[in-house]
């Protein structure tokens, strides 16, 4: 029992040479030579505990495209494509069945099936957007400043994404960018990640502010755009405190003074107007009811609780109403500058990508940050996380969208799970024009460069000229998992010994005089 086993061995040789392992067993289907194989797919897994080759390769490609777009010196231009004859029928067609449905005289659920059909298969055809626009009416609130944040100035927009440019004395021009860090504020006194008094650490206002972070990041962008005058782009990641706290590291293309992006944080806020939710109306055994065609009713009088919409509707009509909750960062906040091609850019992009590899909740580090950590957990049970939530029945409103099976404190949003600790929102924050490439193109100039490297034309395809369907479990001409890494492998290792090879030429060296064996 001692030896090590020969399965997790070969998973331990895989991962050292790069290979996924878990890939995902596809059947294609050539149209044009009709030959059909099984190819594994690698599973793209962004984490190190799900896949930790995935998971490197997605941090080099976050740091590539973050080197790419942080100090930009052209405005990079993004025009959309000139529609095609078949996109512009499309419309067409839409167009004559709007026309036909608006002159149905009796019921129109019909036409209005088709019409979504056709909508999806407008984005389908390789266009954005919804051709109609926004359908549904939206909820405006006063947008008048909230008394106790500070004012900020206002620039005139420019229309560029670029920095301003500072000239030496010796004719060398400069292009400073900024590396911001921004916190939450305090909940109560910790000592390395741990509350040193978790009976008077604020465990709710804690929870809702990692609930509604990402609210209060868009929130910054938005005053950062106003008061810097020109489209500011920015590349940042969301990462937790030891405090376990999320907090943001933001790359920022172009340069404020430091004092000007600490008021804009100070005066930075986000309100939550979503109905209240401080009085416990049902919890334990005693729940609210399911009934088809009428939706949840208080078990006790048979009275249907309020829809999301009734809710809101309360609200507004409501001249004294409050917001459910208000989220600010904290007094923290660092501002650093960075010129391009230094030490101290490298070492903010690996900053940057330190921990894109790990869950929020993976650095737990001793028993006694494990318990604080279970209690953050419990304080975020019961709180709602979105308007679909179904929390929202503990405190008498039906959630949006409300279907059967419901319950408090059985939510399944990526905000209720313990390795999130509250946070839904995307680790990964990249403008629109950063750096004027889409993941999927950052990734094809990795694949052109190894393809190049390696000899081979990187001749594109025609992406409807394969059928890809996914391989069951169970199916006879899947192998085992363990043959499909071995040989993931072994084509590993061939490619790079053809790397290996053509750098030693490059170098003017034998590579037979490594006495490393060439594929």
């Amino acid at each position: 029992m001692a030896q090590p086993h020969a399965r997790e061995v070969a998973e331990e040789v895989a991962k050292l040479n790069g290979v996924c392992v878990r890939p995902v067993a596809l059947r294609r289907l050539d149209l044009v030579t009709g030959k059909e194989e099984i190819i594994d797919v690698p599973c793209g897994a962004t984490l190190e505990n799900k896949c930790p080759s995935c998971a490197k390769r997605n941090r080099q490609l976050r740091m590539a495209q973050c080197r790419e777009g942080w100090h930009l010196a052209e405005e990079p231009v993004i025009s959309p494509d000139a529609a095609t004859e078949d996109q512009r029928w499309l419309i067409e067609f839409r167009a004559d069945m709007q026309a036909r449905r608006d002159a149905a005289a009796e019921d129109a659920s019909d036409w209005d099936a088709v019409l979504v059909g056709l909508d999806e298969e407008i984005n389908t055809a390789g266009m954005r957007g919804h051709v109609c626009g926004r359908t549904a009416p939206k909820r405006v609130r006063s947008t008048r400043r909230r008394q106790d944040a500070p004012d900020l100035p206002k620039r005139k927009m420019t229309s560029t994404t670029l920095g301003r440019t500072y000239e030496s004395a010796d004719g060398r021009v400069y292009r400073p960018s900024l590396f911001v860090t921004l916190t939450l504020p305090s909940y109560g006194r910790v000592r390395d990640g741990v509350p040193i008094d978790p009976e008077t650490y604020d465990y709710g206002r804690a929870a809702r502010d990692a609930l509604h972070f990402s609210k209060l990041v868009d929130r910054f962008v938005q005053n950062l755009r106003r008061v810097a005058g020109y489209d500011v782009q920015y590349f940042a990641s969301v990462e937790p405190q030891k405090r376990l706290a999320p907090h943001l590291h933001m790359a920022i293309r172009g340069t404020l003074p430091r004092a000007e992006v600490k008021q804009i944080a100070a005066a930075t806020y986000h309100q939550v107007w979503w109905p209240p939710c401080d009085q416990v109306r049902f919890e334990g055994e005693h729940l609210p009811i399911w009934q088809d065609d009428v939706g949840y009713v208080d078990p006790d009088t048979g009275e249907v609780l309020l829809s999301w919409d009734q809710a809101l509707d309360e609200l507004d009509q409501d001249d004294t109403a409050e917001p459910l909750h208000v989220v600010r960062f904290g007094n923290q906040v660092d501002v650093k500058g960075v010129l391009a091609g230094t030490p101290n850019a490298d070492q903010c992009i690996r900053y940057l990508s330190k921990y894109l590899t790990k869950s929020l909740g993976d650095n737990l580090n001793g028993r006694a940050q494990r318990k604080h950590a279970a209690r953050f957990v419990e304080a975020l049970r019961y709180e709602p996380c979105s308007p679909t939530c179904p929390n929202w029945l503990r405190y008498g409103v039906q959630p949006k969208g409300a279907k059967a099976g419901m319950a408090p404190g059985r939510c399944r949003s990526k905000a209720h799970n313990p390795e999130h600790l509250g946070y839904a929102g995307r680790r990964v924050l990249v403008s629109r024009k950063w750096s004027n490439k889409t993941l999927t193109e950052h990734k094809q100039d990795r694949r052109t460069w190894v393809l190049e490297a390696l000899g081979q034309a990187d001749e594109p395809t025609d992406p409807h000229r394969y059928v890809w369907r996914q391989v069951k479990p169970g199916d006879p001409d899947l192998v085992p998992i363990g043959v499909r890494l071995l040989r993931s492998v072994a084509e590993r290792q061939r490619w790079r010994a053809h790397l290996r090879e053509l750098e030693a030429r490059a170098n003017g060296q034998d590579p037979s005089a490594t006495g490393e064996e060439v594929a």
